[in-house]
């Protein structure tokens, strides 16, 4: 059986969606894919100036947890390999490294 997976997972990432849609995930020029919390924390992890909003039937919280767990995650973090350049690190690594 086929299982459908929610817009905002990436065809290379094989992970399930975990939960409903609940967020929508806009990028820097206001292009968006709704999606389940998992799907869209790791899209916002690979955008840049990416934003995260809660659809009117998200359950409470939903946005912030997207935004948290992205903060997180390594861009395409499904993609294999050495990862040292900062736009390779989550944002947490790369604060880590800058000491703040």
């Amino acid at each position: 059986m086929d299982q459908q997976r929610c817009p905002a997972a990436h065809p290379e990432d094989p992970t399930p969606c975990v939960g409903p849609v609940a967020v929508t995930v806009l990028d820097a020029v206001n292009a968006g894919a709704n999606g389940c919390e998992h799907h869209a924390a790791r899209l916002l992890a690979s955008l840049e100036r990416g934003r995260v909003h809660a659809l009117p039937d998200a359950p409470a919280g939903a946005a912030i947890r997207t935004f948290t767990a992205a903060a997180g995650i390594r861009p395409f973090c499904w993609v294999d390999g050495p990862r040292t350049e900062p736009s390779q690190l989550s944002g947490i690594e790369n604060r880590a490294r800058q000491g703040h």
